[in-house]
C-alpha cells in the first residue's frame, strides 16, 4: 500500500468514493471548495503561517494567518452571498477560526474538511504535502 493511499484511508477515502466525514454546518469538502473557488462566489483565507505558506498554496486563496485573524477582520466581507471558507494544514486551525468569525457575525464561513491536505487529495494531487 502506498503512502497516499495509507493517508486517504485516514482522511476516510477510499479507491470508489471522496467519503469525508463532515460536518455540514461547519465544513465543506475541497472538491465544493474548489467548485466555488472556480465561479468566483468564494473567499479563501488561508489562517497557515507565512512559512507553510511559501511551502504551498492553494492558487487564489489569500494569506491571513490565524493570529492575525483578529486585526485583519476588515479584510473580510460579512455579506452572506459571499462565501468565505477558512483552511489551514489538516483543519483544525480553520475550525477554530470559524467559530471565532461566526461569533462576529460572520455566520456561513466554514472550514474546508481536512484542509489543504486533503485539497492535495481530493482536487490536486500535484501539491506537495507536508
Amino acid at each position: 500500500m502506498t503512502e497516499r493511499t495509507d493517508h486517504n484511508k485516514k482522511l476516510g477515502a477510499n479507491e470508489n468514493t471522496q467519503s469525508l466525514p463532515i460536518n455540514m454546518d461547519w465544513e465543506i469538502h475541497p472538491s465544493e471548495v474548489k467548485r466555488l473557488l472556480d465561479s468566483g462566489n468564494l473567499v479563501l483565507v488561508d489562517v497557515r503561517t507565512p512559512a507553510e505558506w511559501e511551502a504551498v498554496r492553494i492558487a487564489g486563496a489569500v494569506l491571513i494567518p490565524l493570529a492575525e485573524l483578529a486585526s485583519r477582520i476588515g479584510e473580510l466581507d460579512p455579506n452572506p452571498e459571499i462565501a468565505i471558507v477558512i483552511h489551514c494544514h489538516h483543519g483544525m486551525r480553520s475550525l477554530r477560526a470559524v467559530q471565532w468569525l461566526r461569533q462576529q457575525g460572520f455566520r456561513h464561513a466554514k472550514s474546508m474538511a481536512a484542509g489543504i491536505d486533503g485539497w492535495s487529495v481530493w482536487v490536486d494531487p500535484s501539491l506537495p504535502r507536508y
